[in-house]
């Protein structure tokens, strides 16, 4: 099995690259959030269905050898998967106070489904997450309003009616839930005075004024030469996570990257080995991204549908009533990005100019770009995404 954070990396770009052929514009998600929950789900699943979701999680290779072994050492593996959840979401809340780091999940059960109380367990001992019984048969709705409330608790009230009105109905018989929630100040905070007003072009004929912020020092820094793009790696405070940003040297350029690179080389690149620190004249917008997304249809294309399925799905391992089947399996991300730092907050997207010293790297993210949170000891992907459009 990869470790933890290499799967975090593989699973969000393969999760990026299906996510963008369903929008053109701003895309923002949390793969590590995300996997935690189908690390949730493959805990009380079991045969196919199991197999499907433990792919997230390994390689092909591992994938392949995983069907010539025994079923005592896949159950083994499986074991593994959850063992490193359990690690990282204890060094996730043990980060220091100048972060605010909140990864919540949370599964919804139609009461009258008995569910194991292994398993109600082993999701508690793994995940720091439980199982709370609602009504979906009589009360859908007041359901539907419970775990709108419970998303808004878990989000600093910045993400508001998740579900809207008649999305639950009597035959659901399980919502899932994940909220990321993430303040961090900067390690070098932008100076207000020098954010200026800036077009952003999101193409080469069509730009929107943003708030352009802008700063001179040192940082880590790669050219690709072969892509014709930089990526400059900004600390937040004590440095145990960075946003790293992929900015193509064309306006257009991004997508032409995106369909050349891999996840391995993603990892490669920003790796203190090959990233150097440059003095570097960085001008980044105040930006802010909030996404949901019902991930059933995007897991399904790949090749993850039958947890979803009435009729394929088995979770045996989470109750011993047959019918059982995910219908919702929903995310909801938040970000904004100030000066100070970046925040899980409401507020608006900024930019600007300045003349760079001579010798100077010159990072001027005025066009679409790729940025991605990393925490640098597990190397997991916390959040990623593409700024394409203010």
């Amino acid at each position: 099995m990869d470790s933890l954070g290499a799967a975090s990396i593989h699973f969000g770009f393969d999760l990026f690259k299906e996510l963008k052929k369903r929008d053109d514009s701003n895309v923002f998600f949390s793969p590590i959030g995300i996997s935690t929950v189908i690390g949730m789900l493959l805990l009380g699943t079991r045969g196919a269905t199991a197999s499907q979701l433990q792919k997230v999680f390994c390689s092909e290779e591992d994938t392949e050898s995983s069907r010539i072994k025994a079923e005592e050492n896949e159950i083994e593996e499986t074991e593994e998967i959850h063992h490193q959840f359990q690690k990282f979401l204890t060094e996730i809340s043990k980060l220091p106070s100048d972060y605010e780091l909140n990864i919540s999940n949370r599964l919804f059960g139609e009461k009258t489904y008995l569910f194991l109380q292994k398993y109600l367990d082993y999701v508690e001992k793994y995940y720091h997450a439980s199982l709370e019984p609602v009504d979906f048969i009589n009360a859908a709705d007041e359901s539907r309003k419970k775990i709108n409330s419970w998303v808004e608790s878990q989000t600093n009230e910045e993400i508001k009616d998740l579900l809207p009105d008649g999305s639950l109905s009597s035959s659901t018989k399980l919502v899932l839930v994940n909220t990321v929630y993430f303040k961090g100040q900067w390690d070098r905070e932008f100076k207000k005075e020098n954010t200026k007003e800036e077009e952003f072009w999101m193409n080469k004929t069509t730009s929107k004024s943003v708030r352009m912020m802008t700063q001179s020092h040192s940082f880590s820094f790669t050219f690709l030469e072969d892509l014709q793009a930089k990526i400059v790696g900004i600390p937040y405070k004590n440095k145990d996570l960075s946003m790293f940003v992929l900015l193509p040297n064309d306006i257009d350029g991004l997508e032409q990257i995106i369909d050349k690179i891999s996840p391995e080389q993603l990892v490669e690149w920003t790796s203190p080995g090959h990233m150097e620190e440059r003095n570097v004249n960085l001008h980044l917008p105040r930006f802010q991204v909030e996404d949901h997304y019902d991930l059933e249809a995007v897991l399904a294309a790949m090749e993850m549908g039958d947890a979803f399925s009435e009729h394929k799905a088995d979770y045996s391992g989470m109750s011993l009533r047959s019918g059982l089947h995910a219908q919702k399996f929903l995310h909801s991300s938040f970000i904004m990005v100030t000066e100070e730092g970046t925040e899980a907050a409401a507020a608006t997207s900024i930019s600007f100019n300045v003349t760079s010293a001579p010798g100077d790297e010159n990072v001027h993210c005025d066009h679409p770009f790729l940025f991605f949170i990393k925490h640098n000891e597990s190397n997991s992907i916390l959040f990623f995404g593409r700024f394409s459009s203010p």
